[in-house]
């Protein structure tokens, strides 16, 4: 190892989800996720401050979970029994710089993380929308940016430290452990606490952001791959109320040019003469620089900036994933349900994540569009939506987000991943006695 680095995390970031401000918690309220729509079914939580006490105290507990940094909208990450926390887990343990790769504790966020890397020459493949979810949260769900050739966030991952429900640590690794490893990164929270993961890294680099405002829908049939790949990263916005994409965010790559140059129109679109926030009613203040104004790769890959909250208010989140190939069909498909969705929703947000051989990633051997949908906090209304998207996305296989708002049959979903009966095997190899089987995983996976 050319060069072993310790760091220890103490900032916060005053930032929050698309829409809803990070609340603090004091020990004598309700724990509840970011946004507020899920109540934890337990106020039993502890913060270990080591891998030690990690072991220590999961090999006492009869029922358990993780917790990461709350910014899942169902309860895949509640107990009615027992929350173990890594907020206090905030090391980054090593830099190896010959090898290109960091490992970090898991309490981490790529917030903290990505400014550390760049100063080191450093930089992760991509970054979701928001900077402040955890690393190891990210990946265990499939997580992801957008790109035409980016894998979701957990592909970066080479290393996993896990301690299991019986308190013993076991490593694993890409290279030693292949298909058990790509069973391991999207484990849901079920094998054990992800206590530290490793990262593939690559060299840092510029960006320039540009946005462009209502693209007709009527180009995506015939010119979709050239919009999605237009730059690294590209984003489409929509409200789904008129026949327009309200917003497309392209972010470039600056080579000693960029992979996308500055351009008055794009298949139809306008260029933004301001810095716009995805949803065009609220202030950009808190927005990632745009007009193609150059930055580093981890102040122009998140569309909000580290260190503000990007707005104000509460807000519901869903999201679908269906093969690429088959993307405008979908994407027409959820149109015509527009009169429904908008009376109810903030923005939704198309983006494009490459296959994976991760085994319960909803990108796994299939190129993939998400169709995003950031919603009104109204629990009622959404769930009477969620099962006509869903039935609409039907002939598309469509996937959820593990960590999002869903309502589609476990064996409609259990039928989606042709690894499932492997990583119920693993699953048991890591929790023979079930003590991190929670209700949404019982249900979605065993149920």
């Amino acid at each position: 190892m050319q060069r072993r680095t310790f760091v220890k995390l103490t900032s916060s970031l005053a930032a929050g989800s698309i829409l809803a401000p990070l609340a603090s918690w004091k020990p004598n309220e309700p724990l509840k996720n970011w946004a507020g729509n899920i109540e934890y079914s337990t106020t039993h939580v502890s913060y270990p401050q080591s891998v030690a006490e990690v072991q220590q105290q999961v090999k006492a507990l009869s029922q358990w979970r993780t917790l990461g940094s709350r910014h899942c909208f169902n309860r895949i990450a509640d107990s009615q029994h027992h929350l173990v926390s890594l907020q206090n887990m905030k090391r980054i343990v090593s830099l190896d710089k010959a090898a290109a790769t960091v490992t970090v504790e898991g309490g981490v966020n790529y917030g903290e993380l990505s400014p550390y890397l760049h100063e080191q020459g450093f930089a992760v493949h991509n970054l979701a929308s928001l900077p402040h979810i955890t690393v190891v949260g990210a990946c265990t769900t499939a997580t992801h940016g957008s790109g035409w050739q980016n894998g979701n966030l957990a592909t970066a991952a080479t290393a996993l430290q896990v301690v299991t429900p019986d308190g013993s640590v076991r490593t694993l690794s890409a290279e030693k452990d292949g298909e058990a490893f790509r069973g391991a990164v999207v484990g849901l929270g079920a094998l054990g606490a992800i206590t530290h993961i490793t990262l593939r890294l690559e060299p840092t680099f510029t960006m320039r952001q540009y946005v462009y405002e209502h693209l007709p829908m009527a180009q995506l049939p015939d010119h979709f791959e050239e919009i999605m790949s237009a730059g690294y990263s590209v984003s489409l916005f929509t409200d789904w109320t008129t026949d327009t994409i309200n917003e497309v965010w392209i972010k470039a790559l600056e080579k000693g040019g960029t992979d996308f140059g500055a351009q008055p129109d794009f298949y139809g679109a306008k260029a933004a003469t301001k810095n716009l926030h995805p949803i065009a009613a609220l202030s950009a203040i808190h927005c990632t620089d745009q007009l193609g104004v150059p930055g580093p790769w981890y102040e122009r890959l998140p569309h909000f900036k580290m260190g503000f909250t990007p707005s104000s208010g509460e807000e519901l989140q869903a999201e679908y994933f269906v093969p690429r190939d088959r993307a405008v069909a979908a994407i027409q498909a959820v149109a015509k349900l527009g009169n429904a969705i908008s009376p109810h929703l903030f923005i939704s947000e198309i983006r494009a994540i490459d296959a994976d051989d991760l085994w319960m990633s909803p990108c796994y051997q299939q190129p993939s569009i998400a169709i995003h949908f950031t919603w009104k906090p109204d629990w009622p209304a959404v769930r009477k939506l969620l099962p006509k998207i869903e039935q609409a996305l039907a002939p598309f296989h469509v996937k959820p987000h593990w960590g999002k708002l869903f309502t589609l049959a476990p064996k409609t979903l259990q039928s989606r991943y042709p690894r499932l009966a492997d990583f119920k095997d693993l699953i048991h190899t890591y929790d023979p006695q079930g003590k991190l089987h929670n209700e949404f995983i019982k249900t979605n996976l065993f149920g």
